[in-house]
């Protein structure tokens, strides 16, 4: 299993990188059809995010993300293949993939 991490990529894109939102939903429909995407979706803003921590028994909860993305965190995806190759196969059909930069990180079993 791997986690597929949405990134917004500062550097230079594709020159023909448009719009890929109706793209991006046949790339979800084919792969929730396949079986390969477990899970996913598009994340709220920073400004939306807990953290939450337990330090001495105490729970403390602060506004914000305590990564320091700069708003790059776009969305995820878990993906269910049989090794890196495939994953990273999976990750280059994406159409976010012309525009942004896609992380994937195996998920120890």
């Amino acid at each position: 299993m791997f986690l597929m991490l949405i990134c917004r990529d500062r550097g230079p894109m594709e020159s023909s990188a448009g719009p890929a939102g109706g793209e991006v939903g046949q790339w979800m429909a084919t792969m929730d059809t396949a079986g390969i995407r477990v899970a996913g979706g598009e994340l709220a803003p920073e400004a939306e995010a807990r953290a939450v921590r337990v330090r001495d028994g105490q729970l403390q909860v602060a506004e914000g993300s305590v990564l320091d993305t700069g708003g790059a965190l776009l969305g995820f995806d878990v993906l269910e293949c049989e090794d890196m190759a495939e994953a990273i196969e999976v990750a280059s059909g994406h159409p976010l993939a012309r525009r942004h930069v896609l992380e994937i990180r195996p998920v120890p079993s």
